[in-house]
């Protein structure tokens, strides 16, 4: 009997599953495609809600159809796997019948075997040809269902992609409904900001009336305070320095301008600190009710002193005068004066204040520094004149005369002497040192001449030196060893106590001609003809052909500061005119006025 041709079943069987897998896996591929394309040419721009919504709904429907696909696609294969493996058991079960061994049998045993062979053969035949059918059957199913999967993918589609319009379109209008609710609201937020702000803009014109109104009023009490407070506010500060040594720079804000804001804080917090204080001599220059200022003080000493000085020459019948020595500079007059004042034990007084005790005791200090002596000599001498013939010759003629000389010295004593002589402590002499150091010399400009930076400062410094004779603390500033002329340096040291060298305003110049070139230089120069004003540098050529000074050259002989111009006369204010620090006037153009230096106040 034939052998059953098993394979070639199985070998169709298989084609036909595969066939089944190829469709399976066509009906994925198409899907894929048909996506694809959807994402491509379907999809427009989400420019507004009904696009938006219209493209998350399709794909919503997308996803959906995909994923009925996949499972579809998922269980034909798992079908597929399970019909090979039932024919792969099939196959291995025939080859193991072929291999078993045949045992030695009888004629009646192999009768029987051979019967059962062929039974088994016709049934094997039949099995393979139920399988065949069972997995060709199972291959058409799975094909079927497949394709009743891809119409039910369509119609899935189909109905989802109409609800998903219908669903789009609601949410469009609903979208619309919102836009058009939003813009409602938008128009009322509006009108309602409007209204709140006029009622802000009102409210606000209110409140800055009111506050331009308590404004007023808290500048007027601030006057009212200032008037009460100021020179006991700005010794508050001075006396801060002496205590804590970062509060000079305090005290520099304050004399540039600055201490109002610091008024408050100061009187609160350190005013009983304040009225001990010998700091408190920077801030004496304002009138606290005596009707006195430093600065009515000390002109008034400068004129007690002046006037002693002429009173010797009224009183003493002389041919020469000389004089020498100088007077006490008013810082260190005044540093004694705060630091004896403020540390007395038996009446201790503030210095920020003037009144007539006070005067008193300041005009003490001054004249136990400042001492003015006199003496005559009588002196017989030959003196040779020279007279011409007539003849063009020179004839020279002896005389003797005998000439009265007064002398008259000015002497004074440091503010080293004067601790010696007061007996003043340690601290009395560090608080002396203090006030003399030369980063308040701002600050002594402004008690000594009540000024700051303004074109007329020198004026009150030079005016504040009127009386001084001899010249030495002038030249010996200027770094001379002894006595020279010294009119240059006179005008120099008053404008370095303004400050005016350091910030390049005037130059620091010994000799006239140098000062003239200086001004002549930056273009800030007028001749004579010039109506100068109060700070300018006036500049003289004598025309004294037998003195000194020889005949008008064009070259400058002397130098002063202008005061002031009155009734077509300039006031001048000079160092070294007969030896010592004076007031002089001329005409205006008078013809000895070589011009003017213009610093740029």
């Amino acid at each position: 009997m034939a052998d059953i041709k098993t394979r070639d079943v199985v070998k169709g069987t298989i084609k036909t599953i595969d066939k089944a897998a190829v469709a399976g896996e066509r009906m994925k591929d198409a899907y894929v495609r048909t996506k694809d394309k959807a994402e491509h040419g379907v999809y427009s721009a989400e420019n507004n809600p009904d696009e938006y919504a219209a493209d998350r709904m399709t794909g919503a429907t997308e996803a959906v159809t995909y994923e009925a696909v996949h499972q579809f696609d998922k269980q034909g294969r798992k079908g597929l796997e399970t019909t090979k493996e039932n024919i792969s058991k099939a196959r291995d079960y025939v080859q193991q019948k072929k291999k078993t061994p045949s045992e030695p049998k009888t004629p009646q045993q192999a009768a029987k075997q051979q019967a059962q062979k062929q039974a088994e053969k016709q049934m094997q035949k039949k099995g393979a040809q139920r399988t065949g059918q069972r997995v060709s059957h199972s291959a058409d199913k799975t094909v079927k269902t497949v394709e009743r999967g891809k119409k039910t993918v369509k119609q899935t589609a189909k109905s989802t992609g109409k609800a998903t319009v219908k669903t789009a379109k609601g949410s469009v209008k609903a979208t619309q409904k919102t836009i058009k609710t939003a813009e409602q609201t938008a128009k009322t937020t509006v009108k309602t900001a409007q209204a709140t702000a006029k009622t802000a803009q009102k409210t606000a014109q209110a409140t800055a009336k009111a506050a331009r109104a308590a404004a007023q009023a808290a500048r007027a009490a601030a006057k009212a305070a200032v008037v009460a407070a100021k020179a006991v506010a700005k010794a508050t500060v001075a006396a801060v320095k002496a205590i804590i040594a970062g509060v000079k720079a305090l005290v520099a804000a304050i004399a540039a301008g600055g201490w109002v804001a610091v008024v408050i804080i100061v009187v609160i917090c350190l005013i009983a600190l304040i009225v001990g204080s010998c700091f408190g001599i920077f801030f004496s220059g304002e009138d606290t009710g005596s009707g006195m200022t430093m600065q009515t003080v000390v002109q008034e000493i400068n004129d007690d002193y002046q006037s002693q000085i002429d009173t010797t020459k009224a009183n003493i019948s002389y041919d020469v005068l000389e004089m020498s020595g100088s007077r006490a500079v008013w810082p260190e007059v005044l540093a004694v004066y705060a630091v004896k004042t403020t540390t007395d034990p038996d009446n201790a007084q503030d210095v920020a204040s003037m009144d007539e005790s006070k005067k008193a005791i300041l005009k003490d200090i001054f004249w136990q520094m400042n001492a003015i002596s006199s003496r005559t000599e009588s002196k017989t001498e030959t003196v040779i004149t020279e007279t011409d013939d007539g003849n063009g010759n020179i004839v020279e003629t002896e005389t003797t005369v005998t000439q009265t000389y007064l002398y008259i010295t000015v002497s004074h004593k440091t503010a080293d002497e004067m601790a010696d002589h007061f007996g003043f402590n340690d601290d009395q002499r560090a608080q002396l040192t203090e006030l003399l150091s030369d980063e308040n010399n701002s600050l002594w400009a402004a008690a000594l001449y009540g000024i700051g930076a303004t074109d007329d400062a020198i004026v009150a410094v030079a005016m504040s030196q009127i009386g001084n004779v001899g010249g030495e603390p002038y030249w010996s500033w200027y770094g001379f060893g002894s006595r020279v002329e010294w009119c240059a340096c006179f005008v120099s040291w008053c404008a370095n106590e303004c400050g005016y060298i350091e910030n390049g305003i005037i130059p620091k110049f010994a000799g006239c001609v140098n000062g003239v070139q200086w001004f002549k230089d930056r273009g800030q120069w007028a001749d004579n003809s010039a109506q100068p004003t109060p700070g300018m540098i006036i500049f003289f050529d004598w025309d004294n052909p037998d003195g000194s000074s020889g005949p008008q050259d064009g070259l400058s002989d002397h130098v002063g500061i202008v005061e002031k111009v009155e009734n077509g006369r300039v006031y001048t204010i000079e160092g070294n005119t007969s030896d010592s620090c004076n007031r002089r006037d001329y005409p205006l153009g008078y013809y000895e006025i070589l011009g003017y230096g213009i610093p740029a106040y």
